[in-house]
């Protein structure tokens, strides 16, 4: 018995392989959370129009509201039995599914791409296009990719419900040869596209079909894969993670989202209410026409340092609180983490539908889906035994290696998204900002098969942390 004791006592123990894998993921969260979101809405918000600003918070808002009810779809299904019928919700799905492919397609084959146009003149307010709104304050794309995720998300776990209605088996059966065949040729057409994309092999008239073809096919297999292994990673443990998942949802997405639109909904009246106001006014708004009033307007450089500091004081702060819960909420930690990654690459989707930044919004969606994923695999039995060899001056190396491999191949990975907004080049050059020069891919594809095979040899070590 005392044995037992000491044993249950004795601290847990992840091998490195397993623990890199999970601090690759929170350090992507940790770089998107507390880094790119701040730094987007503050150069949003200071631009000299807010149009990018508009369209980035609705479709930034419409994804987290997406989320969440896909989250609340599977609240209905698996809590711990369906709520909802899986037969209607699929049946809605299917419905939902058809109606978001229509207006993608609808929006895309007649260009009316954004919504209002310069053109429109509908209950014009403070000299907007519709209403106070701008003109191409809403992209129409985004909402038919929203309205198209949600329908395919709830028409594929409304199948799994079915089926586990059939199959009392609630256990968690790991990388399935389904998600193993998704998630390789997920990353093989992956790999193709970053390869065509720096060296051009078809004929420039067919080039841009082919490959957002391949990355279409890349993004819903990558997607495909990650719901179907977050099914099975919390299948055994939905007592324990539903609530947080809930809590992910109602209380992280929802919420967020809910500000978003409120934030989209409310800029220009505010520019309206503010710039009049003796101090505020010149201090919060900067206006470049005194007779285009909120038209010319945007937010000064201080309410942008005021909005990024709130934000990243927000998410930092989960960040903390994350780190606080791992000891007792270890489930909901690791469920919330790849789920809130997930929501990043849809994210990164939704919010560059057009032509030029479409390729690498869906390269790096595909990307950030695929990272989720191998971080849902390595979440399974995560401190189960894996050996007792002590990591050593070569486990050390590995370790060291494997390190800087990874980030300079990420590193040089997000050197090659290339959108039309950006205000500042790559770090490192790439075919579109440098007239050809390919730095970017060779020392990607260089750093990510040495990194591959150092992590081959420190998972296949079995080092113990």
């Amino acid at each position: 018995m005392q044995q037992a004791t000491q044993k249950r006592e004795l601290p847990e123990r992840m091998s490195w392989a397993r623990a890199m894998i999970f601090a690759i993921g929170f350090f992507l969260l940790a770089a998107i959370l507390v880094g790119q979101i701040p730094g987007y809405i503050y150069n949003a918000m200071t631009a000299s129009s807010l149009v990018e600003f508009e369209r980035g918070t609705f479709s930034l808002g419409l994804i987290c509201l997406a989320c969440f009810a896909v989250i609340m779809v599977i609240e209905f299904l698996f809590d711990p039995k369906p709520v909802i019928s899986p037969v209607l919700l699929a049946g809605v799905g299917a419905i939902v599914t058809i109606v978001g492919l229509a207006v993608t397609v609808g929006v895309s084959v007649t260009g009316y791409q954004s919504f209002p146009s310069e053109k429109t003149s509908l209950l014009p307010v403070l000299g907007g296009r519709f209403l106070w709104f701008q003109a191409n304050a809403i992209d129409l794309i985004a909402v038919g990719l929203v309205i198209l995720f949600v329908g395919l998300a709830t028409v594929f776990y409304s199948v799994l419900a079915m089926g586990e209605k059939r199959n009392p088996d609630r256990r968690d059966l790991g990388t399935t040869p389904a998600i193993r065949i998704m998630l390789i040729v997920s990353s093989l057409l992956l790999i193709f596209f970053v390869y065509s994309y720096n060296y051009n092999p078809f004929p420039a008239s067919i080039q841009p079909v082919v490959l957002n073809i391949v990355l279409g096919i890349s993004v819903f297999l990558a997607l495909g894969a990650f719901a179907l292994r977050l099914h099975y990673l919390m299948r055994p443990v939905r007592k324990n993670t539903m609530a947080g998942l809930y809590a992910v949802g109602a209380l992280g997405l929802a919420q967020t989202g809910a500000l978003l639109l409120v934030f989209w909904l409310v800029a220009y009246p505010l520019l309206a209410l503010l710039h009049p106001l003796p101090v505020l006014g010149s201090y919060l708004t900067n206006c470049t026409r005194a007779t285009v009033i909120p038209g010319s307007c945007s937010f000064s450089q201080d309410a942008g340092y005021i909005i990024d500091a709130v934000i990243t004081s927000s998410f930092f702060g989960a960040m903390l609180a994350a780190i606080w819960a791992w000891k007792s909420n270890r489930n909901m930690v690791v469920v919330g983490s790849v789920v809130i990654t997930a929501v990043i690459a849809l994210t990164a989707l939704v919010m560059h539908t057009s032509a030029s930044a479409l390729p690498t919004a869906m390269m790096l969606c595909a990307a950030i889906l695929i990272v989720a994923t191998v971080w849902s695999m390595s979440a399974r039995r995560e401190f189960a035994v894996v050996g007792e060899s002590n990591l050593g001056c070569l486990g050390m190396w590995l370790v060291m290696g494997t390190c800087l491999f990874v980030y300079l191949s990420a590193f040089a990975f997000f050197s090659m998204a290339n959108f039309a907004a950006e205000e500042t080049p790559p770090n490192i050059p790439n075919p579109i900002n440098t007239a050809g020069a390919t730095d970017a891919f060779v020392m990607f594809a260089l750093f990510a098969v040495l990194g591959a095979i150092q992590f081959f040899f420190l998972a296949r070590n079995r080092y113990r942390v």
